[in-house]
């Protein structure tokens, strides 16, 4: 198989290396994260490269562009450690609008391109442990009008996003308390059919909700890695639908996120190496450099074993985004779990080679670190991964009949 890029590949890889080694520096990020986080400015120079229409339709102003180029693109953000809700707002949101309304990709879709409006996914909640599935939070609909009530937890840029894409159960009302009828799982809606089970994939719908819109409350607060997200609450709010079936959207965008999630952690992996290999090359102990001992020498081969693992696994994950459902969904877990592993392996690894001077906010080092710990829970953590994997294994290998 050929993993050679194109030249255009290369040359977008490129343009936002260049604009990351001008525009982004170390220091820059580390006053906006002192600042809370805010980000918008970020992102609009980013749109000012073209990246916000990355993987919006040309129809729709954007380039059209597929999931190789979005993985180059992340590789190189993850290296300047961009600290920009740029996968939430260029990578899923349009993904997820792909089963809108032309209308409402038309409204919608260029403003994305553009970089005039970020929208994101709100999709989290406090009991869902990282399942899809699981959904409290409820759609009515009152004529030609969706209304929306609900809590979502660790929105990505919630207070500087213009809209946000929100699953939500379709007909059910909000959840009765333990020991009622129906045990706070489910409700028979008229004509016998049943909405509201919070673990199950049916009845699932994706609305978008305006920020400015009635009953829409949002408490933004500082991430550990220097961004910003926040807590969504909506009250009988209006929205409008993008779709009454989005499960299976919704599996695909969180797919996308995964894969741009891998790609990031790559690029910021390589970039934390590379610093490791500097300061082994510099720092003096017993007037030899920490280069010449063994020890960490072996341990650094074991550190660059781990990386190009997962460097191989998140090409795996890009590729497989086309693949059907089944198969794509096993492969972004696969994915997912190698590069958990990779990306806490390195960055303790290097952490531990730096000594004292790792951990200190003054120095990179530890912000790649952070950076790490959040990819590694973003999509779901590892442990949740190798369960997903674990239920996915169908092949017997020819152990059992």
């Amino acid at each position: 198989m050929d993993f050679d890029f194109t030249d255009d590949q290369l040359s977008l890889r490129d343009a936002v290396a260049r604009w990351v080694d001008k525009g982004f520096s170390f220091e820059r990020r580390h006053g906006i994260a002192k600042r809370g986080g805010a980000t918008r400015e970020v992102y609009g120079e980013l749109a000012g490269l073209g990246l916000t229409g990355l993987s919006v339709a040309a129809a729709h102003g954007g380039m059209g562009f597929g999931a190789i180029e979005a993985m180059v693109v992340m590789e190189e953000l993850g290296r300047g450690l961009v600290n920009a809700p740029y996968a939430a707002g260029a990578l899923v949101a349009p993904a997820l609008l792909a089963a809108a309304p032309p209308a409402l990709q038309g409204q919608w879709l260029p403003r994305i391109a553009d970089g005039t409006a970020l929208v994101v996914l709100a999709h989290q909640e406090r009991n869902a442990r990282y399942r899809l599935d699981r959904v409290a939070a409820h759609a009515t609909k009152a004529g030609n009008v969706w209304r929306l009530s609900g809590h979502k937890s660790v929105v990505p840029a919630a207070d500087e996003a213009d809209a946000f894409i929100v699953p939500a159960r379709i007909g059910a009302g909000p959840p009765q308390a333990e020991g009622s009828p129906s045990g706070g799982r489910e409700r028979s809606e008229p004509g016998g059919s049943i909405a509201g089970a919070e673990a199950d994939s049916q009845g699932i719908g994706l609305f978008l909700v305006e920020k400015g819109a009635s009953g829409v409350a949002v408490q933004a607060y500082p991430t550990q890695d220097g961004a910003r997200a926040g807590e969504l609450t909506l009250a009988d709010t209006p929205a409008a639908a993008i779709t009454e079936d989005g499960f299976a959207a919704l599996e695909h965008a969180a797919d996308v996120g995964i894969a741009a999630a891998c790609a990031e952690g790559v690029g910021v992996m390589d970039k934390l190496v590379a610093l490791t290999v500097e300061y082994l090359n510099t720092r003096k102990q017993f007037g030899v450099t920490l280069a010449t001992f063994q020890a960490l020498r072996h341990r650094m081969a074991d550190v660059k074993m781990q990386l190009e693992l997962g460097r191989s696994m998140s090409y795996y994950a890009s590729l497989k985004l086309g693949e059907p459902a089944t198969q794509r969904r096993r492969a972004l877990s696969q994915a997912k779990v190698q590069l958990g592993q990779s990306m806490r392996f390195v960055g303790q690894q290097c952490i531990q080679m730096h000594g004292g001077i790792g951990v200190t906010d003054e120095y990179i080092g530890s912000h790649y670190f952070k950076r790490l710990t959040m990819l590694e829970m973003s999509f779901g953590d590892t442990m949740h991964h190798l369960g997903e994997v674990s239920a996915r294994m169908t092949d017997s290998s020819g152990v059992f009949a």
